[in-house]
C-alpha cells in the first residue's frame, strides 16, 4: 500500500456492508419505475430491462440511493413518508453509506460495479414532489455506477466495499 496521509488513510477504510431493500427499473424514459425482485446486471451496459441499458461503458448504468435519505427527503418536503420508486432510482441500499464508495468497486450481491459519480436530482423532481422537490433530492440522490462483473441481484443481496488492486 502506498503512503498516505491521515485523512487519506480514513477515506480508505473499511466500510460498513449494507444489504439491497429494494429494485426498480425503467423500462423508458418517463414510464413508472416497475418494482421487480430481482435483475440482471451486465457488465459494461447496466440493469437488463432499464431504459439506460445499452449505453456501453457509460457511467450511468445503475444508479443507487440510501434507505436512510428516504427519511431526510420526506421530512424537507414535509411528508411522512416517501416511496423509493419516487426517486426513479434502481437499487436502495440500507446500512451502507454510499459516499464512502466514491473512488472504489463494490459488490451488491455477486455483481461488482464501480462508482461513477453522484446522482444529482433533474427536473423530474419538482414534477413528482411538487414546488421544493429539487431542493428535497440535493445532496441524497445517491450514486451512479458502471457494471464491471454483471450477475442477478436480489432484494437482501449483501452491498459491500471490494477490495482493489492499491488497497
Amino acid at each position: 500500500m502506498r503512503e498516505q496521509s491521515s485523512l487519506g488513510r480514513l477515506l480508505c477504510a473499511p466500510t460498513r456492508a449494507g444489504r439491497l431493500g429494494w429494485i426498480g427499473v425503467r423500462p423508458e424514459r418517463r414510464a413508472p419505475v416497475v418494482e421487480v425482485a430481482e435483475v440482471e446486471l451486465v457488465a459494461g451496459r447496466g440493469i437488463t430491462g432499464d431504459h439506460y441499458r445499452g449505453r456501453p461503458n457509460g457511467g450511468r448504468q445503475v444508479t443507487l440511493f440510501a434507505r436512510e435519505h428516504l427519511s431526510a427527503i420526506a421530512s424537507y418536503l414535509g411528508e411522512p413518508e416517501i416511496a423509493p420508486s419516487r426517486l426513479r432510482r434502481n437499487l436502495l441500499v440500507e446500512g451502507i453509506n454510499l459516499l464512502a464508495l466514491k473512488g472504489r468497486q463494490f459488490r451488491v450481491g455477486s455483481a461488482l460495479l464501480e462508482w461513477s459519480g453522484e446522482c444529482h436530482p433533474c427536473s423530474r423532481m419538482e414534477e413528482e414532489f411538487g414546488t421544493g422537490g429539487y431542493n428535497a433530492v440535493r445532496q441524497h440522490g445517491g450514486i451512479t455506477a458502471r457494471v464491471l462483473e454483471g450477475g442477478i441481484v436480489r432484494i437482501g443481496d449483501v452491498v459491500a466495499s471490494a477490495a482493489t488492486p492499491d488497497s
